[in-house]
């Protein structure tokens, strides 16, 4: 089938373990793909692993930031440069295979219908969780639910980070006004192109928590998607 032009984001912070791995799977899935790696200066240099690899592979590309700056930044960054370079469909990604390569198709497929496609951990009737402990699926189970009862937003899984925008999508948000990170940089997009009145779906996805490297999920963020759900339901952010 015939895809429009296509980015994959993935952001990277000490991530030497997957990026070499995962890079060619996302390529092999078609022709249409391309991908950026946008790496938060890594000390275990997965940023000059990439640029090594993209001197030989021009759907490859590169940003290198100073520091570790966060998730939310990282995609912004990805989306602006992606949108300069015409684009159609840019993906949300992780590099540690929690999210599978072989759904990119089915990504693309939905996103003939649709202006923002989520891969969804949570149908309303299963739970699509490999790997996590108890704590962690509870968390995350409850995020969504008190997410969906503050603001209403008719999405099962709003903290997932497997998505796939329309560019038109991210040309109707003000992406210079996204500062939030982690679940919270989630949550944000999701609703915001929801109350655009644009049209979300979910197709389902298995979630397989990371065998190589290290999380980056911490208390921090999740207190602060606490706070950012009742100020986008308030309409504060």
């Amino acid at each position: 089938m015939n895809y429009p032009k296509s980015l994959v984001i993935i952001p990277t912070y000490n991530e030497k373990e997957n990026i070499l791995l995962i890079i060619p799977e996302v390529l092999k899935q078609h022709e249409c793909i391309d991908v950026l790696v946008v790496d938060d200066n890594s000390p275990d240099g997965t940023g000059k692993l990439v640029q090594k690899y993209a001197v030989e592979n021009p759907r490859v590309h590169l940003l290198m930031r100073s520091g570790k700056l966060g998730l939310g930044t990282a995609y912004v960054l990805g989306f602006k440069w992606a949108l300069e370079r015409g684009y159609e469909r840019i993906f949300e990604m992780d590099a540690d295979f929690s999210h599978s390569p072989s759904d990119l198709t089915r990504f693309l497929d939905a996103a003939e219908h649709a202006d923002l496609v989520v891969g969804s951990r949570y149908d309303g009737r299963r739970i699509s969780v490999v790997n996590w402990d108890w704590k962690r699926l509870v968390l995350s189970y409850f995020a969504n639910l008190y997410t969906r009862l503050v603001t209403g937003i008719p999405v099962n899984d709003v903290t997932g980070g497997f998505k796939c925008f329309r560019r038109e999508a991210l040309q109707a948000l003000d992406l210079s006004k996204m500062k939030s990170d982690g679940y919270c940089f989630q949550i944000e997009t999701t609703f915001k192109v929801w109350k655009k009145g644009l049209s979300v779906k979910e197709i389902p996805i298995v979630f397989t928590d990371r065998t190589r490297g290290t999380s980056k999920m911490s208390g921090g963020i999740i207190s602060e998607a606490f706070f950012l759900v009742i100020k986008l339901r308030l309409g504060l952010a």
